[in-house]
């Protein structure tokens, strides 16, 4: 039987909200929104610290809000 082993240790996690609109941005910036799941504008999701969501945060940070949870 194979079991695996839950990580007890908590990861770091980033909220993110959005704070200004998207319209007038580029295409691949409204993409990125959608793959942090930030769809309506005050809306809050929580995202693992990772290197690919800091990425993502790095190329629209100007219509975001982020602070560590």
């Amino acid at each position: 039987m194979a079991t695996e082993k839950k990580s007890t240790i908590a990861q770091a996690s980033l909220r993110i909200t959005l704070k200004r609109s998207p319209i007038g941005t580029p295409h691949k910036h409204r993409l990125v929104l959608r793959g942090l799941g930030l769809r309506k504008l005050n809306a809050t999701v929580l995202r693992p610290a990772s290197d690919q969501v800091k990425g993502m945060i790095a190329k629209v940070g100007y219509l975001l809000e982020v602070s560590p949870q």
